[in-house]
């Protein structure tokens, strides 16, 4: 009985300080926020793209059997709104047709160029150049099974002094990179990486790989994935930037120092979640060599990715990034409560650790113990009822509220009747959905440790809405 008396007195703690948490980042971001568009109305996008003084940026784009849509995503990255830029396509190992393609579409030469491998990663077959784009480069390389290997190719031949990579099935808006860039461009003897906000593609109209009508998608769970991105990137990432402790720049838009990404080894080609560990080892070495820095988050440069739309596919990414997850807070445990990493070790490392890592394994043990609390009387119905209306209502209004900040900034589903199907499933998405995701990251945290750090499989539709799915990596 004292057990489970202990028990949910803890469990109250925990969930209590959780969405205090969370709240307390929502106020801050929609803070934030505002400051941020008003910001922008001194910036001169025109300038920026004219002046010779803009940063040269290189794309790298990772690609392995992307042979249906590979073509047009590189055109419409060649096509964006940014007055130097590079396009390195690494082509990881495919199997198909992904550099017929590309040599067919851009009469690809060898080109005799020297690539010095700073950071090791499978050998390099060739490397060509489009003479009908200048700007375009394709590595072809042997295959070494992961995204990372592929990255830390394209950061070894890119020659721009900021690195930006984007999936070869995203699709950037044309303006994305000028507003990304607002981030350094601020400040820009400090900021060293700077993260975009990812969302949704899924039942937005696409032509020639651009967004010409943004619309929520149809199923259900889709639309759950919606309201989750908005969460995690307009409230946590906005929210965790501002006292510069991001832990996390997304691997489908980011841009990073060149140089700093070679100095700390690049993506650790091991890592489930190379994107986390990624930014995890920059804090801590940037924060060993006392070096001033931040790591910031821009709300409006947008990329639009495909999410899963089966729940196989979806319990299979949810359990990847759990074991991302603990993949790169387990070789960085020594960072936790030094006085050397500051607000990174003794704030945002504790956070993610309690609130992201163990929150499935508490979640899962705070159900059961609650209700054999009630069960034996150790709790009363009306306090149990109380409880889970409490946790309820407060997590729901964290969902509405960052809805309504999308809403009040960049308003992208302008229609009032898709921002009332958001609002509508914000109020199913802590029952019975956030079970589901407890469920899928325990099975994540298991798989980790037995060893299963495969990626899995995701089914796609594509991003040109062809209704015929194909299956690929995630």
């Amino acid at each position: 009985m004292r057990f489970l008396t202990v028990s949910n007195q803890i469990l109250f703690i925990y969930y209590v300080l959780s969405n205090l948490i969370y709240l307390g980042l929502l106020i801050v971001a929609i803070s934030r926020n505002v400051r941020h568009h008003h910001r922008l109305g001194s910036f001169r996008f025109e300038l920026i793209k004219a002046s010779p003084f803009t940063p040269p940026i290189t794309l790298i784009v990772p690609a392995h059997n992307e042979e249906r849509s590979i073509v047009s995503s590189v055109g419409a990255l060649l096509g964006l709104d940014y007055p130097s830029l590079e396009v390195i396509v690494v082509n990881d190992g495919s199997t198909d047709a992904t550099v017929e393609r590309l040599q067919k579409a851009y009469d690809l030469r060898t080109a005799r160029i020297l690539y010095i491998a700073d950071i090791a990663t499978a050998p390099v077959r060739a490397i060509y150049r489009s003479p009908v784009e200048p700007r375009l480069f394709v590595l072809d390389k042997q295959g070494a099974g992961c995204k990372a290997d592929a990255i830390n190719a394209g950061i070894n031949a890119a020659t721009s002094p900021y690195v930006c990579v984007v999936d070869a099935d995203s699709i950037l808006e044309r303006e994305s990179l000028v507003r990304i860039m607002v981030g350094v461009l601020s400040d820009p003897g400090r900021v060293i990486a700077v993260g975009g906000i990812v969302r949704v593609l899924n039942g937005s109209r696409v032509v020639d790989n651009q967004i010409e009508q943004v619309r929520l998608p149809k199923r259900p769970i889709e639309v759950m994935q919606v309201i989750e991105y908005l969460r995690a990137f307009l409230v946590g990432r906005e929210g965790w930037a501002t006292f510069n402790m991001l832990p996390i720049i997304s691997g489908a838009f980011g841009i990073f120092q060149r140089d700093l990404v070679k100095q700390v080894g690049g993506f650790r080609t091991h890592a489930v979640g190379e994107d986390l560990d990624l930014v995890i080892r920059m804090h801590r070495r940037l924060l060993e060599e006392h070096r001033p820095y931040h790591i910031t988050f821009i709300p409006d440069p947008t990329c639009w990715t495909e999410v899963p739309t089966d729940l196989k596919s979806l319990a299979r990414q949810r359990a990847r990034w759990h074991k991302g997850l603990i993949d790169a807070l387990w070789p960085n445990r020594d960072m936790l409560f030094r006085a050397r990493y500051g607000r990174v070790g003794w704030l945002i490392l504790p956070y993610m650790w309690i609130f992201e890592f163990l929150a499935p394994v508490i979640e899962l043990v705070g159900y059961v113990t609650i209700i054999l609390a009630m069960v034996l009387g150790v709790l009363s119905k009306a306090f149990f009822l109380q409880f889970l209306l409490f946790g309820y209502a407060f997590a729901t209004l964290i969902s509405i509220g960052s809805v309504l900040l999308e809403e009040m900034t960049v308003r992208r589903y302008a229609n009032w009747r898709e921002v009332a199907r958001l609002l509508i499933y914000c109020l199913f998405e802590h029952f019975p959905y956030r079970q589901m995701t407890m469920v899928w990251r325990l099975q994540g945290l298991w798989q980790y440790l037995r060893g299963d750090l495969q990626w899995g499989t995701m089914k796609r539709v594509g991003i040109s809405a062809n209704p015929s799915q194909a299956t690929s990596h995630e």
